[in-house]
């Protein structure tokens, strides 16, 4: 089979018009750049227009030494770019326009400082005036650099007619809510694709519906052993959880056998996990490993002043966005919702802007170095519809900005060297509904503490991936080697550092992933059995299956095996027997698979909980103080998607599980000629590693 990839179904003469419309676009931001310069004059200090003049003259020559000056600049303004947050290429910018006012005469810049001035205004008028007229928003002549760089990484013979694969995962987007967002022209980008040659179809993943359990089934094809995005891991004494990169780290090494989706050549952006890529950047798999420049994506970020104040710009829009649809909600009495602090505002402008403008850039350097497959994993929808809803204007927002972001890589396709085709995913969905603490006045923690009259109890209850991943940023430009890295270190202790275990451990640990909630006894060796925790815990048992807010609890008995055990009922596993209404029922006919799979894992917890899931309503109860969550079952949580290209073959049956999704993704690169995903290779070298297993990330 041989599918059409996005760059080979352009008609021939696009490269003409491209040529045209960068023409016309040229026109276009000159007379804008002109209409800024006369706005500047009256509002700058030390900026005036001469008497009945147009400053055109000043604007072209601006252009002019761009386009001369900036390439020889750059390679100088990389490592200032970071060391002073891009102040430094501004400034290179302020002279450029202060010699360009020097030369024209049209318009007056007494100084330095003044130039920096007008080259910050220039920048904030064209990124909103192109923004509101549709314009492509790259800078054309930091594109040409990153071609010129692109070209030197791929070599003089990396021309190959082997189609490659751009898998862009949008986290949390079930597929209902895509739908929805199509339908109503809030993925216009994604809606065209489906119209043009895409397929969509949904697919359902494991009972662990959280990033690091899918991604795992996506990248490597095993997810075995994770039974949440954290949990108490006895071997080892202490919590394991997802979003911390030694962790994520001691997660991958447990399940790669080296061949991940990523391993021949493949690049991983701003995932949890590598899938085995040796380009790796924003990856919380990677942050701590020895990988030669690392950081060098940022440096070219920061180099770039257009990039680094529209970004800016862009950020403190989103701040605003969130704190003005905040007050909304509130004043409209929107329910459910819960509090959103000015901390989370600038987590996720972070995440839905800074990581975004990012990412995007990095995935458009590995398309024109030509890399067979590129995998990367767009945070913000997630982690504003954790905090705003599912389909509320938040987030709707932050997903029509996702999709114009996919719209700008499929640009640069047509300057890519081999043809390209592009698939979206999710590795999980989402589910709504006021918390559990918000229904019952308090939280799972304070409801195991009641009925166990433990001396000691830990919690961990919250905590999203937004945050983990802006630390994990700082954390991997510090790691870098030189300047650059070590004024990182010197500003920030952005560096990991060993944590050790103090004390015994605590009597009971509950923890929380999304409306799915684990509790373990970290003092009582291996996992307990029903019986066993009833005789420690006599009210344990009884009072979390009879909770309005639990719908069922996995145990192993010693008489019967795995049971799940819900208020009315009691679903036997391994004995595939109800006994009573099944608990079971409401969650869909694939969902005791899901939990008998869970129970096989050696690190099960001692109690695994999922919250009520109220079908009339469409809502779940989390664990975490969320209003939309993912971990267990109920709802669309359990259900992504994957939009693929129509000529490609259909997976032959329904797809149940990360682990079935990433053969199916195995399969079409290998049905694309990409034949190496075919063959088993040896296990991979680890021994370039800094950090040991057993460590904890601090920061």
């Amino acid at each position: 089979m041989t599918a059409r990839p996005l760059t080979q179904s352009r008609p021939g003469f696009m490269k003409r018009h491209t040529r045209v419309a960068g023409f016309l676009r040229f026109i276009a931001i000159w007379l804008i750049n002109t209409g800024a310069l006369m706005l500047l004059a009256q509002i700058v200090p030390g900026v005036r227009l001469r008497p009945g003049e147009i400053p055109t003259g000043t604007a072209l020559a601006i252009a002019f030494l761009n386009a001369v000056l900036w390439p020889l600049l750059v390679r100088f303004a990389l490592p200032l770019g970071v060391v002073t947050l891009g102040l430094a290429p501004l400034l290179l910018n302020g002279v450029i326009v202060w010699v360009a006012s020097r030369t024209q005469g049209d318009i007056y810049v007494d100084n330095v400082f003044s130039g920096m001035l007008v080259a910050l205004g220039i920048t904030v008028i064209n990124t909103f005036v192109t923004t509101v007229l549709g314009f492509n928003d790259h800078d054309y002549y930091y594109r040409r650099g990153m071609r010129r760089r692109a070209k030197r990484v791929r070599g003089k013979n990396a021309q190959t007619d082997v189609p490659g694969v751009v898998f862009l995962e949008i986290d949390g987007l079930a597929h209902d809510v895509l739908r929805h967002a199509i339908s109503a022209g809030n993925a216009a980008t994604i809606g065209r694709w489906l119209r043009d040659g895409h397929r969509l179809m949904e697919w359902e993943c494991d009972w662990s519906s959280q990033t690091s359990g899918c991604q795992a089934g996506l990248l490597h094809g095993n997810n075995d052993d994770i039974p949440a995005f954290r949990w108490w891991d006895k071997d080892r004494g202490a919590a394991l959880v997802s979003n911390h990169p030694v962790d994520a780290m001691a997660i991958e090494r447990r399940l790669s056998d080296g061949r991940g989706l990523l391993a021949f050549g493949g690049a991983s952006r701003s995932n949890l996990l590598s899938g085995d890529a040796t380009p790796s950047s924003l990856t919380l798999r990677t942050v701590l490993t020895k990988r030669g420049k690392v950081g060098e994506d940022y440096y070219a970020y920061f180099a770039n002043p257009h990039s680094v104040t529209r970004t800016l710009m862009l950020a403190i829009v989103d701040i605003g966005i969130e704190l003005w649809t905040s007050r909304q909600q509130r004043r409209r009495d929107v329910r459910p919702r819960i509090r959103r602090s000015l901390g989370y505002a600038f987590a996720r402008a972070f995440t839905t802007v800074v990581q975004r403008d990012l990412q995007v850039q990095v995935v458009e350097f590995d398309i024109l170095c030509g890399r067979p497959v590129v995998y990367t994993t767009f945070l913000g929808y997630d982690e504003v519809a954790h905090h705003s809803g599912l389909e509320r204007m938040s987030a709707i927002w932050v997903l029509r900005g996702i999709d114009r972001q996919f719209a700008r890589i499929e640009r640069v396709l047509q300057d890519a060297p081999r043809p390209y085709h592009l698939v979206v995913l999710a590795d999980h969905g989402q589910s709504q509904g006021a918390p559990f603490s918000q229904r019952y006045g308090g939280t799972l923690e304070d409801l195991v503490r009641e009925l166990t009259g433990a001396s000691s109890l830990e919690a961990q209850m919250q905590g999203t991936e937004g945050p983990s991943f802006l630390r994990a940023s700082l954390i991997e430009v510090a790691e870098g080697p030189g300047l650059v890295g070590r004024t990182a270190r010197f500003l920030g202790n952005w560096r990991a550092s060993r944590r050790h275990q103090t004390g015994p451990p605590p009597e009971v640990v509950v923890m929380a992933s999304g409306c799915l909630g684990h509790i373990s006894f970290p003092r009582e060796p291996g996992r307990l059995s029903q019986e066993r925790i009833e005789a420690l815990y006599p009210r344990l048992v009884d009072g979390l299956r009879n909770h309005p807010g639990i719908a069922f609890l996995l145990v192993r008995s010693e008489s019967h095996g795995a049971v799940a055990i819900g208020a009315e009922g009691i679903h036997y596993l391994d004995e595939e027997r109800v006994e009573g209404r099944d608990p079971l029922a409401p969650f869909g006919p694939n969902a005791a698979a899901k939990v008998k799979r869970t129970d096989t894992f050696e690190h099960c917890p001692d109690i695994v909980l999922n919250s009520t899931y109220w079908r009339e309503q469409d809502e779940v109860a989390a664990f975490e103080e969320l209003v939309g969550s993912h971990g267990g079952m109920g709802g669309s949580q359990s259900h992504p998607f994957v939009l693929y290209p129509s000529s490609w073959s259909a997976p032959s049956q329904p797809i149940l599980g990360a682990v079935a999704m990433h053969r199916e993704l195995r399969r079409w690169l290998v049905e694309l000629g990409q034949i190496e995903h075919a063959a088993p290779v040896s296990e991979p070298d680890r021994s370039d590693e800094r950090v040991a297993e057993g460590e904890l990330l601090h920061a």
